[in-house]
């Protein structure tokens, strides 16, 4: 790098000796004295200035940009005048995945992060500015896992800076500041009971909604977006290759979360149930944009449809049918007189996937094979969620121990000899 550093109060002038000396500038004692001059990696000139008897400080500036260029770790002074809204935006528009995603992403920090945060340079930040914000953040959001999803937005435009040049260092990352815990809390599934009196409690033409739920682990979007082809009554199987789900106010057909398209065991129950729902309601085709409300249209089988022939709400469906059905098994409580129906979260129709989780798990179920049908992208998400419901290990070790100890009783340095010892 070809550096140096100018002094901008003198100059260099040829004397009446033909001797090069020193002379004042027009600017002697006024504005900045030192420019660090250097050029960069793209091949235009950068420079910072220097006040007065700083001389020193601009050479240790110019030597550490120096090293910064050597070492693969230099971000253009310019670049990190960028604010983080700015650079956040762009980032949020070239987010690849789902558009929920990308809409969820921009809300948050639209809300959450650029009203504290939003005007700062990206070269300005320091750890104790994150830690700042998300002091604030306590205050405007109670929920510490709905903070540490904001928090985690924010680290991940900050790393794509790091990787577009912007910034050396994510100060979310930095060892000082500590993200929210998750505080998840654990699942409590759902007894049989519980799950056969909610779909009692259901109007008709929505009961069987209840079983590819808990006897195949579908989610609501997959539920609702079922279509008849995907169902493989002679062979046991149902291929979970899209849902319905909501972008913009509108609704969509879309792969299934993560992308994972699935072949999940249709047990004989849920197949008499779904063949009984379909002869009593038929599949009703339903054409819907696919995966944006302006991409193609696509036309579906659906299984489940509403009195009027069209395709499920969710909303419609979550206060005026499914809510009312958990009242009356006794679930929730009964709402008040011209009241709406407390939020309950935990018994949303995902309450079905943990029922089928912990129903494989009792049987002896692997991880693996639960996660693949569940259409989680890690096995380990799915050890973490229900490690607590896995049958205890007590019990098989007895009986394994006992087992060998039993087999040996006809040897001489048997069970008798380990007692012994």
């Amino acid at each position: 790098m070809a550096g140096h550093i100018q002094d901008r109060w003198y100059k260099t002038e040829t004397g009446p000796d033909d001797k090069p000396r020193r002379v004042k500038t027009d600017r002697y004692g006024s504005g900045m004295r030192y420019r660090a001059r250097y050029i960069g990696p793209d091949g235009t000139e950068k420079s910072k200035s220097f006040p007065d008897r700083q001389r020193r400080l601009a050479e240790q500036w110019l030597a550490q940009t120096e090293t910064d260029m050597m070492r693969g770790q230099y971000v253009d002074p310019k670049a990190a005048r960028t604010t983080f809204r700015q650079y956040a935006a762009r980032w949020v528009k070239s987010h690849t995945g789902e558009i929920n995603s990308r809409e969820a992403a921009e809300r948050r920090l639209r809300l959450h992060a650029y009203p504290h945060i939003g005007s700062r340079p990206l070269g300005s930040f320091k750890p104790e500015h994150i830690r700042a914000w998300i002091s604030e953040l306590e205050k405007t959001v109670p929920a510490e896992s709905h903070r540490r999803i904001i928090v985690g937005t924010v680290s991940a435009a900050m790393s794509a800076a790091v990787d577009d040049g912007l910034i050396s260092k994510n100060p979310c990352q930095a060892r000082t500041v500590q993200l929210p815990k998750p505080g998840k809390p654990r699942v409590i599934p759902w007894t049989a009971a519980q799950v056969f009196a909610v779909r009692k409690a259901l109007p008709a033409r929505m009961q069987a909604t209840v079983d590819p739920g808990a006897g195949c682990g579908l989610r609501q979007g997959e539920v609702f977006g079922l279509s008849l082809d995907e169902v493989d009554f002679a062979g046991g199987w149902v291929t979970v290759n899209h849902q319905l789900k909501r972008v913009r106010g509108k609704h969509v057909f879309a792969l299934p979360k993560g992308g994972k398209v699935r072949d999940v065991p249709l047990p004989p129950a849920v197949a008499a149930a779904l063949r009984a729902h379909s002869e009593e309601f038929p599949p009703v085709e339903i054409t819907l944009p696919w995966r944006t409300p302006d991409g193609p249209p696509v036309t579906k089988q659906l299984i489940f449809t509403g009195s009027s022939g069209e395709h499920i709400r969710a909303s419609y469906f979550n206060d005026f049918m499914w809510k009312p059905a958990l009242s009356v098994a006794g679930v929730i409580p009964e709402a008040e007189q011209g009241e709406r129906y407390a939020a309950a979260r935990e018994h949303g129709m995902h309450a079905l996937r943990h029922f089928y989780a912990s129903v494989l798990l009792d049987a002896g179920e692997n991880i693996r094979a639960l996660s693949q049908y569940l259409g989680h992208a890690d096995p380990g998400f799915t050890l973490r969620t229900y490690t607590h419901l896995m049958p205890s290990s007590e019990g098989r070790t007895r009986r394994a121990v006992e087992s060998v100890y039993l087999a040996s009783t006809t040897q001489d340095h048997g069970p008798q000899t380990a007692q012994a010892a």
